[in-house]
């Protein structure tokens, strides 16, 4: 395979694995989370390590199916702009594992609006002077 259709396809792989990242908000109103896993269960166990402190949270859920998802739906206490490992296990199986972020920013990939470390706290001032000399 050539060099440049593997980065090609690299590039997309990571495009797809962004587009697929759970987000989710503050909020401690129950949120709804939709996968697709290895096996269906009624009972699940879903864990959520916070990626900063390594402190695990489970949950113990009762699912929903729709079509081919698997809804949990849970009120969560998460923390804005962390990364989180879930785990969903059914009994001591896991069947499904993916990364959730937290934030309260709106996220739409079709308008091409995307989450920013610095919305609201960095303002940039226009002004006529093209360079800064040092």
């Amino acid at each position: 395979m050539p060099l440049f259709l593997f980065l090609i396809l690299m590039q997309n792989f990571k495009l797809l694995r962004y587009i697929s990242m759970i987000t989710l908000t503050t909020s401690t109103a129950s949120q709804t989370v939709k996968i697709i896993p290895r096996s269906y269960a009624s009972n699940v166990s879903m864990i959520l390590r916070d990626d900063s402190t390594n402190t695990e949270v489970s949950y113990s859920i009762a699912t929903t199916t729709d079509r081919n998802y698997l809804v949990l739906s849970e009120e969560l206490a998460l923390k804005e702009g962390r990364f989180y490992d879930l785990t969903v296990k059914e009994g001591s199986d896991v069947i499904y594992k993916d990364k959730v972020f937290c934030t309260d920013q709106t996220i739409d990939q079709d308008t091409n609006d995307y989450y920013s470390i610095n919305k609201d706290q960095y303002v940039t001032e226009s002004s006529d002077n093209d360079y800064i000399l040092i």
